[in-house]
C-alpha cells in the first residue's frame, strides 16, 4: 500500500497542485483587474481592503505547501514585547538576507502568521510584472517595480512608497538590499569590491546596495515607523535542501528566523550616514549568521541580545483556502475532460490535455526560476558591484 509520503512524490499529485495554483491565479488576476477598473477610481480604501483578500488567497496556497503539505516548522526569534505590541500592527520595511531558494516563502510564512500576508509587498524587477499569475498579481497589487536605472527608480520609489503605505491596514514591504540572490560568483565579486574599498568583507551576505535604501528614507519617514531586520538560516547539515522541489515532494525543512524591530528614527538623516548605517547593519547580520552556523545559535558568538523563539502553528485559513480552490479547479478540469471523452469531443479533449500540459510545464518553469543555479548574473561581476 502506498504511503502518504510516497503519494506526495507522484507527478499526478504535482499536476493537481499546478492546476489548482494556476487556475486560481488566473481567476484572482481577473478579479483584481475588475477591482482596478470598477472600484479603484471610486473607492481606493475599499479597493485595497478587497485586494488584501485576493492576494492572500493566492499567496497562502504556497504557505499551505510549506505549513500543511510539507509540515515545515518555522522558528521565529523575536523580542516578546515587540511581538505582542507591534507585529502585524504597523507598517514595516523588511530587510532580509537573500541566500536561499525559499527565503521569500519563509518571509511569507511569518507574514501569514501575523495576519499581513495579503498586504506584503516588495521592491521587484520591472520584468516580473509581465509574468502570468504571480507577476500580474504583484502588478495589480501595487508593488514597487524598478528598472535598475537609479535616476528613474528614485522617482518611482518616492511615488510608489506613498501608495504602498497609504493602505488602511498594516503593510510589510520587503527590500533585498543585496540587490540579488547570493551565489558563489556574486560573493566573490562582493568580497573583491569590499577589499578594494577598505570595507569589511562579508562571509554570508553580499555587500548591500545602499542607493535604493537611502532613496527610500525621505518618503518612509513619517509613514513607516520601523524596519524589521530578518536573519534567516537553515542548518548546513540539514538532510533536506531548502528548495521548492523539496516542498513539492512533501519533504519538511526547518527555517530559523531572527527578527529585530528597529525604529526608523534610529537611522541617520544624512544620505552618507544612512548608507554607513546599512553597511554596519550587514556586518552585524553577518556575525549573526556566522554564529548560527558555528554554534547553532544566533546569539552565542554574535553579541546580539538573546530572545526566545516561537514555533508558529499552521493556520486553518491557508488549508481551507487551498482545499476550496482545489475543489473548484480540479472539478472544472476533470468534468470537462470526462464530458469531452464521453461525447467524443476530441478537439475539446486535446485542448484540455494541452492546458494541463502547459500548467505542468509552468510549474517546472516556476520551480526552475527559484533555483540558485538559475539566478540572474546581476552583481556577479565586480565592475557591476560599483553600483553600490
Amino acid at each position: 500500500m502506498i504511503t502518504l509520503q510516497e503519494l506526495k512524490k507522484l507527478r499526478l499529485i504535482h499536476l493537481c497542485i499546478a492546476i489548482t495554483f494556476f487556475t486560481s491565479g488566473l481567476s484572482v488576476n481577473f478579479l483584481q483587474l475588475l477591482l482596478h477598473i470598477c472600484l479603484k477610481p471610486f473607492n481606493k480604501r475599499l479597493f485595497r481592503k478587497l485586494m488584501y483578500y485576493l492576494c492572500y488567497s493566492l499567496y497562502s496556497q504556497l504557505v499551505f505547501m510549506a505549513d500543511w503539505y510539507a509540515g515545515c516548522k518555522l522558528r521565529v526569534y523575536m523580542d516578546a514585547e515587540d511581538e505582542k505590541k507591534y507585529a502585524g500592527k504597523e507598517h514595516v520595511l523588511l530587510m532580509m538576507n537573500h541566500k536561499y531558494e525559499i527565503d521569500w516563502l519563509a518571509g511569507w510564512m511569518i507574514c501569514e502568521k501575523v495576519g499581513v500576508l495579503g498586504n506584503c509587498k516588495a521592491y521587484a524587477k520591472k520584468a516580473i510584472r509581465y509574468v502570468p499569475c504571480m507577476g500580474w498579481a504583484w502588478w495589480l497589487a501595487e508593488f514597487v517595480f524598478l528598472n535598475r536605472d537609479f535616476d528613474k527608480d528614485k522617482e518611482i520609489i518616492a511615488k510608489q512608497l506613498k501608495i504602498v503605505f497609504s493602505y488602511p491596514d498594516p503593510t510589510w514591504l520587503l527590500l533585498n538590499a543585496e540587490g540579488t540572490r547570493f551565489t558563489p560568483a556574486k560573493h566573490e565579486a562582493s568580497v573583491k569590491f569590499a577589499q578594494e574599498r577598505g570595507m569589511t568583507p562579508l562571509k554570508h551576505h553580499l555587500i548591500p546596495r545602499t542607493k535604493g535604501f537611502t532613496a527610500s528614507l525621505p518618503t518612509l519617514r513619517g509613514i513607516c515607523p520601523a524596519i524589521y531586520d530578518i536573519n534567516l538560516a537553515f542548518k548546513s547539515d540539514e538532510k533536506v535542501p531548502p528548495t521548492m522541489l523539496s516542498l513539492l515532494n512533501g519533504k519538511s525543512v526547518e527555517p530559523y528566523m531572527l527578527m529585530r524591530r528597529i525604529p526608523l528614527e534610529q537611522v541617520p538623516e544624512g544620505e552618507r550616514e544612512a548608507a554607513d548605517w546599512l553597511q554596519k547593519l550587514f556586518v552585524e547580520k553577518d556575525r549573526i549568521i556566522d554564529s548560527f552556523h558555528e554554534t547553532g545559535s544566533f546569539f552565542e558568538k554574535s553579541g546580539v541580545k538573546e530572545v526566545p523563539y516561537k514555533i508558529h502553528k499552521p493556520r486553518l485559513s491557508s488549508l481551507l483556502n487551498f482545499v476550496g480552490w482545489a475543489i473548484y479547479s480540479l472539478s472544472f478540469i476533470f468534468y470537462y475532460l470526462i464530458s469531452s471523452l464521453l461525447t467524443s469531443n476530441w478537439t475539446g479533449l486535446i485542448t484540455a490535455l494541452s492546458v494541463l500540459g502547459i500548467f505542468y510545464w509552468l510549474m517546472g518553469v516556476a520551480i526552475n526560476k527559484t533555483q540558485i543555479s538559475k539566478a540572474s548574473s546581476y552583481g556577479a561581476q565586480s565592475n557591476k558591484t560599483s553600483a553600490h
